[in-house]
């Protein structure tokens, strides 16, 4: 794996302050699609979504990700223009009535993520890495914000079709470093990066790396893990998403315990109480010392 020199990174700057990553964050996952593999359709009423919005804050979330486009295995892409029509009124509204909310964007388009900004988001969450729209990073050196640098391979119409990798872990950290590169050339040094669980991997890909998740601590740079009910939870438990959340909180402790520091997910109650009981389990001191008991 090649190296990289980088300042550690221990927080982002968001909202004109500094939020620190060292200890957990919770990414509230908002869907403003008629697609989403779990909860499509859900919140296309505006009125509706800014309820789940302030929910999820009120539970603790740290982060509201929006999102107008599916992600899920097979689905189409959608033009900017319609993206913009599901996502920007949100947006705006949450920002209007709750100033002080983080709001993530959730888009593979440069324009997209500039009416956002300009809308009242204050981060880039891009699981394409700009390699959809060449003009995304340009565009997140320019607005310095934030930017979500996710690993895909393929694109979501076809990234399942038999995803091949002779080491999965290594092909992402080199995919990394040479995006990490290209960013700091245009002089952006906000980054958060997502091994893209689920996204061109089968399930022996997501299970190393969710083991190796460690490896990706040494760019320094805040590890943020999606693994929401996902296929690779449903796939062991043979469960469907609506069954998963019992498995989806038991990979989020394996995540935390590997060094990740954001969780992105559709529960924000159980995803908290995780954090909390992980941190107890490693800050607690135990009130004696048992180790000649059998």
């Amino acid at each position: 794996m090649n190296k990289i020199m980088i300042h550690p990174q221990t927080g982002i700057r968001a909202k004109g302050r500094l939020i620190s990553t060292e200890h957990p964050l919770i990414m509230g996952i908002l869907n403003l699609t008629p697609d989403s593999f779990f909860d499509g359709g859900k919140y296309q009423d505006i009125p509706q979504a800014l309820r789940h919005a302030k929910k999820m804050l009120e539970e603790g979330a740290d982060i509201i990700d929006v999102g107008g486009m599916s992600s899920r295995p097979g689905a189409r892409l959608i033009t900017a223009e319609e993206e913009c029509k599901r996502v920007l009124p949100l947006i705006e509204a949450l920002h209007e009535e709750l100033p002080d909310a983080v709001i993530s964007i959730d888009t593979i388009y440069a324009s997209t993520a500039r009416k956002a900004i300009e809308a009242g988001a204050a981060i880039i969450n891009d699981i394409s890495a700009g390699r959809i729209d060449p003009g995304m990073f340009p565009t997140a050196a320019e607005l310095q914000v934030p930017y979500v640098l996710m690993h895909m391979q393929g694109l979501p119409h076809n990234m399942q079709q038999h995803p091949v990798y002779e080491d999965v872990v290594r092909e992402v950290f080199d995919f990394f470093t040479e995006k990490i590169g290209k960013l700091r050339q245009l002089g952006l040094h906000d980054i958060i990066l997502d091994p893209g669980f689920g996204f061109g991997k089968t399930l022996a890909h997501n299970y190393t790396l969710l083991r190796r998740l460690s490896v990706f601590r040494a760019f320094d740079m805040p590890l943020l893990v999606g693994i929401s009910r996902k296929s690779m939870i449903n796939k062991v438990l043979k469960t469907t998403p609506t069954q998963a959340l019992n498995g989806t909180t038991a990979a989020h402790v394996l995540a935390l315990e590997q060094g990740a520091n954001i969780l992105r997910v559709h529960d924000v109650t159980p995803a908290r109480e995780a954090i909390a009981i992980r941190e107890a389990f490693h800050n607690i001191e135990p009130v004696n010392n048992s180790t000649d008991l059998v």
